[in-house]
């Protein structure tokens, strides 16, 4: 039986592992943002959560920052949840925030940043990803002083910025670990499944140009495919082993993640990958980087062989596959953190050692 003492110091031990997980939120705005594809927003709201504290050195320079950036549709909340903030943030983890400053932002079009379901609808900006990131680098740059970061890390769309921050801003970052995506264009099987959702709505009567009154029923048919892009084939099968718990455990998950969803986000959402190409500029990146995908992931399917043919091209890059098994979760297996954690070990300590 344990002591009270002993009881005491593990109520502390807890309740200072809550404090340390507890996120400050603030919004950062940017006068005057121009889009790539045209047009400018005089003021562009950037939604961000940080844990920890800024570190910094003798001139002042933060040097415990790290930025995490999340996937399509998603939130920098996402990496609160137990299964990734207890894997990484907690103290003695990879990314304590005891010792670490992290960054979590909602990008443009998400969250509690600015996007089109805010009143602009469809005469909202096209933005792309190259604009998301630049937007996150005025963030990070400007809004909360950070000039070099420890780490870029992102998950699914996150992944594919973290590639373009390595290659427009080489010199910002000690390490990058993109986590389920390719270091090439969405074309093939991956742009045809967006178009596919996007069609859905835009295709639906109901959507008139984006000035409904109502959710258009097409947004139900793009959450399905949606759904189908990022399933886990052998933990679905386990669970809906039979046609009537198939259908269940679909109704009961198309539910849950069409809640909330705006169907003009979730169009500019899929279609601004449209720019992303990070292919010809993948020998500009300096920091070490280390891209991780799972091989049960249909957004990304290893059978193409595209990464491990293209990190070659990346000075010290470094691929990683993940076989099947009863812990990835197809393309969501990014934000189970303890599947991949080792390999961001790895890449902290190799950044260290230089």
């Amino acid at each position: 039986m344990r002591s009270w003492p002993a009881l005491l110091l593990c109520v502390t031990f807890a309740a200072a592992g809550r404090a340390q997980t507890t996120p400050h939120e603030g919004d950062y705005t940017i006068a005057d943002f121009p889009f790539a594809s045209g047009g400018e927003l005089s003021e562009l709201k950037l939604h961000y959560r940080t844990l920890g504290r800024p570190i910094t050195d003798a001139a002042g320079h933060v040097e415990n920052a790290v930025l995490i950036l999340h996937g399509t549709g998603g939130t920098g909340k996402q990496f609160l949840s137990e299964q990734f903030a207890d894997v990484l943030f907690r103290t003695g983890q990879p990314l304590d925030a005891g010792t670490h400053y992290i960054i979590l932002p909602d990008d443009i079009g998400h969250g509690g940043s600015s996007k089109p379901s805010d009143g602009m609808r469809m005469k909202f900006p096209h933005y792309g990803y190259i604009d998301m990131v630049h937007a996150e680098h005025a963030l990070v740059r400007d809004g909360l002083h950070v000039d070099h970061l420890l780490l870029v890390m992102g998950t699914s769309m996150g992944c594919m910025h973290s590639f373009l921050w390595g290659e427009i801003y080489p010199d910002e970052m000690d390490a990058l670990m993109p986590l389920a995506c390719l270091p090439v264009a969405i074309s093939g099987r991956n742009r045809m499944w967006r178009r596919a959702a996007m069609d859905a709505i835009e295709k639906d009567p109901s959507w008139q140009g984006g000035d409904y009154t109502a959710q258009p029923a097409g947004l139900r048919a793009a959450m399905s495919i949606e759904l189908i892009a990022v399933s886990s084939p052998l933990q679905w099968q386990k669970q809906a082993p039979d046609g009537p718990s198939a259908d269940r455990s679909y109704e009961k998950m198309l539910d849950a993640r069409l809640g909330g969803v705006d169907s003009n986000d979730l169009l500019y959402q899929l279609d601004s990958s449209r720019d992303y190409n990070p292919e010809p500029g993948l020998g500009k990146i300096q920091a070490a980087l280390t891209l991780v995908n799972s091989a049960d992931d249909f957004v990304n399917p290893p059978e193409l062989d595209i990464a491990p043919r293209e990190i070659k091209r990346v000075r010290r890059g470094r691929f990683v596959l993940i076989p099947i098994s009863d812990e990835t979760r197809g393309h969501g297996t990014h934000t189970r953190a303890v599947v991949w954690k080792q390999y961001l070990m790895e890449l902290l300590k190799q950044t260290k050692q230089q």
